[in-house]
Order: C-alpha cells, then sequence, then structure tokens
C-alpha cells in the first residue's frame, strides 16, 4: 500500500495575481522559470499528486502584490472550498508593518489560515537573495510583530540560509511560544566541503530548539535535479538531527516541476527514506504535518 502522503509546500497561482512571472523574465534562484508563466491551478495538482498518495496538502503563499496578502488566502480559501484542497494555508505578512495586528487578524478570518511565511533568505550571491538584510530577524521592530504572530497561535515558516542559522537559531530561543518549520532542510546551496559543514553545523544548532521542525522541501533548488544520490545524504542527516516527529515533507510543486515530476519526486524522497522504520517514514510524509497544521 503506497504511503499515505501530506503535502505541507505546494503553491497554485492564478498568473495574474503573481508579480513576479508578469512581464520580461528576470533572473530567479530557480534558474529560467518560463515554463511556469502560466496559471497553475488545483485540477493539475491534483492529477499530479493525487496518484502519488497525496491525501492532504498545505499551501504556501507565493509572493502576490504588495497589499493583497489577505486576498490571496481568500482565493486559495474558495479553492478549498470547491475542491477540498488545500486543506490549510500558510500566508505572507509583513511584520514590519504598523497595522501586522490587523493584518494577521483580517487573514484568520479565512479558517484554513495555520501560518506565516514572509522569507527572510539572504545570501552573498545576490540572485539568491530575497530579504533585504541577513538580520532581519534581530531587528526589535520585526519582533514585534512575530510576537504578534505569537498571540494568534501561528506557525512561522522560517526561510533562511546555513549562514543565518546561528541567528535563527537565537530567535527559535528566544521565542519558545512559536512553532519554527525550517524550509527546505536549511537551504544548503553550497555543497563544496565547507558549504556541507556549515550547513551540517547550522542544523545541529537548529536541532537543539525543541519548538523548531523541518520540511524536507525544495531540494532540487540549486542543482536543480531529483535525484536519489543527491537527495538521500541531506534527508538523512536531516532525520537523523531532528528525528522523524520533527520532519516534514513538501513538495515545492511546481517550482520544482521545473527539473522533476511529482511522481519521482515522491519515490526520490521514498528511496531516501527506506531505511526508517514505517513509523518513522509515516511521521515524515503524514503524521508531523498533519500534527502541526491540524489537518
Amino acid at each position: 500500500m503506497p504511503d499515505a502522503i501530506i503535502d505541507a509546500h505546494h503553491h497554485i497561482w492564478r498568473l495574474a495575481e503573481t508579480p513576479w512571472l508578469q512581464g520580461p523574465p528576470v533572473p530567479r534562484i530557480f534558474g529560467d522559470y518560463e515554463p511556469l508563466r502560466r496559471d497553475y491551478g488545483i485540477a493539475e495538482y491534483l492529477a499530479e499528486a493525487a496518484p502519488c498518495g497525496v491525501v492532504k496538502s498545505v499551501f504556501v503563499q507565493v509572493n502576490v502584490a504588495p497589499g493583497k496578502e489577505v486576498d490571496e488566502l481568500a482565493w486559495v480559501q474558495s479553492v478549498a472550498v470547491g475542491a477540498g484542497f488545500p486543506h490549510a494555508m500558510s500566508g505572507f505578512a509583513d511584520l514590519f508593518a504598523p497595522d501586522i495586528g490587523d493584518v494577521l487578524d483580517r487573514e484568520l478570518a479565512h479558517r484554513g489560515l495555520r501560518g506565516i511565511r514572509q522569507q527572510l533568505h539572504w545570501h552573498e550571491t545576490p540572485l539568491y537573495r530575497y530579504a533585504a538584510r541577513p538580520d532581519i530577524m534581530d531587528d526589535p521592530g520585526w519582533r514585534r510583530g512575530l510576537k504578534e504572530v505569537e498571540r494568534r497561535g501561528l506557525l512561522f515558516e522560517l526561510q533562511v540560509f546555513p549562514g543565518q542559522m546561528p541567528a535563527a537559531a537565537r530567535l527559535a530561543s528566544d521565542f519558545p511560544g512559536v512553532t519554527f518549520v525550517l524550509l527546505h532542510a536549511g537551504m544548503l546551496a553550497d555543497r563544496s566541503g565547507a558549504g556541507w559543514a556549515l550547513w551540517r553545523e547550522g542544523m545541529a544548532e537548529l536541532a537543539r530548539c525543541p519548538n523548531l521542525t523541518v520540511k524536507i522541501s525544495g531540494l532540487g533548488t540549486f542543482e536543480r535535479r531529483c535525484a536519489e544520490d543527491s537527495w538521500r545524504p541531506v534527508i538523512e542527516r536531516t532525520v537523523d538531527l531532528f528525528g522523524p516527529a520533527r520532519c516534514l515533507f513538501g513538495s515545492n510543486f511546481p517550482i520544482e516541476k521545473l527539473w522533476t515530476s511529482f511522481a519521482q519526486l515522491v519515490g526520490v524522497v521514498q528511496a531516501c527514506l527506506s531505511g526508517y522504520a514505517p513509523s518513522e517514514r509515516r511521521a515524515v510524509l503524514h503524521d508531523t504535518a498533519a500534527r502541526l497544521y491540524r489537518i
């Protein structure tokens, strides 16, 4: 019997509401995205995901136009009502905003909201840089916004590079009441000896934060391929450090569609988890996400 899978990181979008897909293509972290410059709706997602054993899913925000973050959630919730997917959502909010409490309350009007993502990942390579600076998470003004997230019982989708992991560990320690979900297994962009060492050290430090879990997603971003030899060392190290109950699967579709299929992605992840007990595999593929996102 195939594994029951919760995909805890996927996107659906309408081209008209996704600014980074508008106008002439510009360089992105994931390379040439011309094939993505179209609507990607729930029917196409389900046609790819359901045959692979996906029983539930979580939508993660797609950087719509500024000020449209509440509208994004309203649209996704309408899709969920019609299609039965997705089952939960993580929306965007600018934690620097003076009206952050009001924004979060308006977002919470959409019952599927479980978390917030504001991308904090900063890299020396401008192409990989989404945040304006590397130390946003240390800013007192931004932390006041995170306190509003905590007050509302929402989790925070934490997206950082290995060089930012010590600061991320401090953040998690300073906010023990927030559940943090580290995206893309820590964004391993540099596979040199020094790059691996920095990632391993940072992940070990983050693993000591009991309120932090890891999403095994987006592993093809920098190599732009989906292969067991590339993904196994990342997945095994992550699961061994955090334990299966603090790891969860995410497809990052349709971004990964640029270099793989949903079936291949799931097959590679399952192969990388083959050495673990059935209950441990189920935790990574289903149970952790079900608990975190309450679905």
